[in-house]
Formats: C-alpha cells, structure tokens, sequence
C-alpha cells in the first residue's frame, strides 16, 4: 500500500467522519486490521487477563449487562450501563434479588439459542464449585463478581434470577467490565464439546465471529451477519500483535494496518502532522506500583510515603510520555466513581521524602526490587517508565533494582504476589466501577487468592468498602468509597504513578471509531472509506 502524506482533519475523541484531501486511492478491502501492543491471552473471557485480550474477546462475546461505548469521554465521563443479552432487569428493594429477562431470539455463533440455561451453565461455571460445569481457572478469575452471589435460579425459558447473601451496589456494573477475566457468556455447547480447549474454539453471540488465530501472528474475526444488534460495517478484523511501538508505526505508514495502539509518544505529533487521525479519551486507567507489606522496607509506612513523594508524575507524564498520559492524583483515574484528588500525597517533594526516611532510619537509603513487564495490555512503555522512577528514587539514597518479563508471563508471576525481596509490583489497570478497590486492596483477596498482590490489610479501609458495597443508596456508597481512597491514601498502600489517555492512531479513511470512557471499544460503527 502507498503511504499516505498530506494533513487533514484530525479527529481527537471520535473518529466521525474520513478524510480525503486528495491522496491517491488506497485498497485495503473491508478488513479492519489493528496493531495490538502485545500477544493476547487466551480467547476464553471468563479465563483470559489483560486488556488487549478483552478487547478481542469483547468482539466476540457479550455479557447480560453492558456499556454504551458509542459515547465519546468528552460527553460521558463514566459510560452509561445499557441491556446486553438481558433486555432487562429488576432489582428488589432490598437489593439481593436480580431477575433478569434473557433477550430472545438470540443464537450463539454455533447455532445454539440463548436462554436462561445458557446463562446458569455459564454462571455456574465460575461460581458454583459444586457444579459439574465449574472452572477453577474461571472462579480464580472471576471470583469478585460472584462473591455475594448465594444461589441461581432458572424461573422459565427467558428468566434468571441471582440471589445475593447481601446487597452488591457494583453488581450491574461489575456484570460488563473485563480485563481480569469477565462475565461474558459463551455457548454451552462449545464449552461441553471442548472443555479446556475452549479457549481454541470460541463461540459467544457477539458482533463478530472467530476465524483462525496463528500465535505471534494475527487472530482474524468475520462479521456475524445474524448478530441481533447492529451488524458491523467492517467484514472482519484482524488483530495483529507487534510489541515494538517503532513496529507498530512502520506497518501504519507502510498501509499493512489501519489503527494502532499504544503509539510511541514521540510519534504522534509526526503522525498527526502526515495526515493520521488521534483519538484518545479518559478511560478508568492507572498505572500504578503495589507495595509489598511483607518486605523489610516496604512495609515501613515512611517508606511508602517516601516513595510516593519522590515520584515525578508532572515529569514522566510531560517529558517521557509526551502528554499521552495525565499524572495520577489519585488511586483511581477520574472515571472511576468515588475518586478523589490527594496532591499533599502524590505530588512531588524531596525534601519530605528524605526527611521520611531518615526517621526511621534510613536515611543513606537502600536497595529494593520493582517487578514489571517488557510489553503488555495498558502498560504503555513499562521499561523505560520504571527506568525514570529508578532515577527519581535514587534522588532520595533508595537502589531500584528492575526486572522484566514478557505480557503474558508477567501476568502469572504478578498473579502469584510479590516475592521476597522484591518491594514493588507494577500494574496496569482499573475499571470504571470504584469496586475496583475493593479488588486490588481488600484483606480479603490477598495474592495467591486474588489481586491484592502486595498483601495490603487494613481493618479500617475493609469496613469502609463494606459499607459501600453494601449501600443501597448510591450516595452514601459513593461517600464510603471517597472514605477508602482517602484511607489507601494516607496509607500509602500504593503508588499511582499516571492515567492513560489510551491514544491510538487511525488511517486518515477509517471513521466512525470512538473513544469511550473505556479501555475497549465497540467495532459495530467503524468504516473503511477509501
């Protein structure tokens, strides 16, 4: 394919329209193909971790609730819950009962309808340990979901019903979100006909229907022409795995991909200027540093709140990663409810951080480990953005020692907890649910049992997150969840480092993309128009 010169209008947030501006013709035929920032995992969604995989999965599968993500950040800070495969849904007054009214006249890729027994196969598949149906791979992963959940009930052909032990006020939420497992359903026939090997045979109900996936290579989708809702524009996509960001931009330039992800910062502007199109939003992204409270510095609240203080976000966010990111404030991005802004804790100051140290006596400082990836779902450039925290930390005496991993690799060490001897581990991550939290703080999902990898225990922040999740009023959960983020805060239980704009970069002819308060999207309304 012939590059593509010349500037045109570029579109930031949505991609509405396609640009001419006179370049010659390009023919890439009706093909959405996309370079992804790393391998994916695996195609089962109730098993995979990470984002890049979500968004391939999400293509593919759908969940009873979910997300209008054909709003734009600008003009939905949080997306709006919308009906998936359940049209819809009561909640009692005493928020344990959610009946949910399975849309009908719905057929998984592989012929099989969709009816409240398809929903209670997969339900059961990750939460009911008695069931014959259970997955102890999808449980670990989906396990926050299903936490309150005390029994299931098919009531007839179309009508669910989830019992909860107590009130859940991120339920529905909870239902559409993905990244670390989801709910999302897959045929009962595929998962009876394939059991573990599902992952090679996916077959959900959504927009798109699997391929071939060649690993290292490409995975390959085609529009399902029988999809319920509105049948993509777009034949297919393909998702093309290229962790180098140079890589990435060359097979932009050169017309083998439409769009990719994850730009290196440093091209974006030349891109824009060529005639390429940004989009970028606000997802609920933070990339953050988990403490290890079983370490013999970390543990020392001084030392965490020395850290926290010795980071340069104005600077990593402005110099290294050239405004794709804004600093992190917070412990959750902005799209997250609950947030809440803590600069006198996350904003820059040495000459505290020092002082920190020397009370309780470390004031020549010392040498820790900080655990992160080479590449990866949301993690934007993690060896060179760990590289400049070693810089500002050895500002205040304190040794980062980094180790790396491949993405997927990665994901299993950092799932198994922080390690002896090692201090941090980072992550990339986030939901537009504050229950995130709750997830990555709680005593009670400690690694190797969940995703509070650094084994953080607080009490005071357990009773806090109780009560918001127990809320009924959305007002009051909202004031407990404020209560917990301040809690973590003053804690120092993590360090949030940046929120990500999650830019991507798109070919001057390709339009209707948007980029929702989201970290994935909705392929339904993109067009190639050449």
């Amino acid at each position: 394919m012939k590059r593509l010169a010349s500037v045109c209008a570029i579109a930031l947030l949505t991609i509405a329209a396609g640009v001419g501006c006179g370049r010659e013709p390009v023919q890439t035929g009706n093909i959405f193909v996309i370079a992804i920032e790393s391998e994916a995992d695996v195609l089962d969604p109730q098993v995979a971790g990470g984002w890049v995989t979500w968004r391939i999965n999400r293509q593919i599968f759908e969940p009873l609730v979910d997300q209008d993500l054909t709003i734009p950040s600008a003009e939905a800070t949080i997306p709006p819950l919308k009906p998936g495969l359940a049209e819809s849904w009561d909640v009692s007054d005493d928020g344990l009962d959610y009946t949910f009214h399975i849309r009908q006249g719905v057929r998984f890729h592989d012929g099989t309808p969709l009816d409240a027994k398809a929903v209670e196969y997969n339900v059961r598949r990750m939460w009911d340990k008695e069931s014959p149906m259970y997955s102890a791979r999808a449980g670990g992963q989906t396990g926050f979901v299903w936490k309150f959940v005390e029994s299931v009930d098919v009531l007839d052909e179309y009508t669910l019903r989830i019992h909860l032990k107590q009130p859940f006020s991120e339920f529905l939420r909870m239902l559409t979100q993905g990244g670390n497992g989801s709910a999302a359903i897959i045929s009962p026939t595929a998962l009876q006909t394939y059991g573990d090997d599902i992952a090679d045979h996916p077959v959900g109900t959504g927009p798109f229907k699997f391929k071939e996936r060649i690993r290292g290579e490409r995975i390959d989708l085609v529009r399902n022409d029988d999809y319920w809702g509105n049948v993509p524009k777009i034949d297919g996509v393909v998702f093309r795995p290229l962790p180098d960001p140079s890589a990435r931009t060359a097979a932009l330039r050169s017309g083998d991909v439409d769009m990719i992800a994850v730009p290196n910062p440093d091209s974006i502007d030349n891109l824009v200027s060529e005639g390429y199109q940004l989009s970028e939003g606000i997802p609920p992204h933070t990339w953050y540093l988990s403490f290890n409270m079983k370490d013999r510095y970390t543990s020392i609240p001084e030392v965490r709140q020395a850290i926290n203080l010795a980071v340069n976000r104005d600077g990593m966010a402005r110099d290294l990663l050239r405004g794709s990111v804004t600093p992190a404030y917070g412990v959750q991005a902005i799209s997250a409810g609950g947030y809440v802004e803590r600069r006198d804790v996350y904003e820059r100051n040495l000459d505290k951080a020092r002082e920190l140290l020397a009370s309780v006596g470390l004031g020549n400082g010392f040498k820790t480990t900080l655990i992160t990836s080479t590449d990866g779902s949301g993690q934007i450039m993690p060896a060179q953005m760990a590289e400049y925290l070693q810089q500002n930390l050895a500002e205040i005496g304190v040794d980062l020692d980094i180790q790396t991993q491949e993405w997927i690799s990665y994901l299993g060490v950092w799932a198994r907890g922080a390690q002896e001897g090692v201090g941090m581990a980072q992550m990339s991550w986030g939901m537009t649910s504050p229950y995130w939290l709750y997830i990555v703080t709680s005593s009670e999902l400690q690694a190797p049992n969940g995703p509070n990898v650094g084994y953080y225990s607080n009490p005071e922040l357990d009773e806090a997150m109780n009560n918001a999740i127990t809320a009924l009023d959305p007002a009051e959960a909202e004031k407990w969840w404020r209560e917990a983020n301040n809690i973590v805060s003053d804690d120092a239980a993590l360090v949030p480092i940046v929120n990500d704009k999650a830019p991507y970069v798109l070919a001057p002819y390709v339009s209707g993309f948007v980029s929702a308060s989201e970290e994935w999207y909705d392929l339904t309304e993109v067009r190639l128009e050449q």
